[in-house]
């Protein structure tokens, strides 16, 4: 790491898959996003898989001497851990606890491709969020669940996509259609940042203030009753 710069952030979470995808293109995203990681000192959190690209950008960054955290349901070990991995590993009980744990050790999020699991009852969702004044963020998995965070008050942590070779062009058109067709806040819109190559995105990211007004005071949030919600500890303000 020696001649690195350093971040803002201390932790980083990356979502990404457990696939390398069908092009080199997305592994190279990968390893170059742990290379940018490691020249500005930032430690890893993922999803605790050692293959596909959450193999890549773990061994990538464990390599560079950061630290690297997995956090992974006990059900996705057998699928998601092949030999040996790297860093240290948590072992969690379901997907919530999982993606809690994520967002409370992080200072901001990544989502490289691959990480979408989209759910049938997407577009009742953006209405029924709208309808209730929560904006047009619905299930998606994972990242999206930071934006509504984001968006809710929970926290104040940027959000970023790494759009490999315009890979997220069509759900960051579906979000300005939200905006245009009245379910996503313009203000909320701005909450997801995104570029095509890892300097620029951490660069936007380290530069992010939140502008949008929230669903709900962050100081209105009590995690202890919100059960394994993330907590202001590591909070980027």
């Amino acid at each position: 790491m020696e001649g690195g710069s350093s971040s803002k952030f201390k932790r980083v979470c990356v979502f990404c898959g457990s696939h390398p995808g069908r092009r080199e293109v997305f592994s190279v995203a990968a390893t170059e996003l742990g290379d940018e990681m490691v020249n500005r000192k930032i430690d890893l959190v993922y999803g605790g898989g050692s293959v596909g690209l959450m193999g890549m950008i773990s061994q990538r960054v464990f390599d560079g001497g950061c630290y690297v955290l997995g956090v992974i349901p006990k059900a996705l070990v057998p699928l998601e851990i092949s030999g040996e991995t790297v860093g240290e590993v948590r072992i969690v009980s379901d997907m919530h606890e999982r993606k809690a744990e994520m967002a409370r050790e992080a200072d901001a999020f990544i989502a490289l491709p691959g990480i979408f699991r989209i759910a049938s009852k997407l577009l009742d969702f953006l209405h029924e969020n709208c309808i209730n004044g929560v904006g047009g963020y619905g299930t998606m998995e994972e990242v999206l669940e930071m934006i509504t965070w984001s968006q809710l008050g929970i926290h104040k942590k940027p959000v970023g996509f790494l759009n490999v070779d315009g890979y997220y062009n069509n759900l960051l058109a579906l979000f300005d259609n939200g905006v245009e067709e009245g379910f996503i806040n313009p203000g909320a819109r701005h909450i997801v940042l995104s570029a095509s190559n890892a300097v620029d995105l951490l660069t936007k990211m380290e530069q992010y203030t939140p502008a949008h007004d929230h669903v709900a005071p962050h100081e209105s949030w009590q995690t202890e009753q919100l059960g394994n919600y993330p907590s202001n500890e590591h909070d980027s303000n």
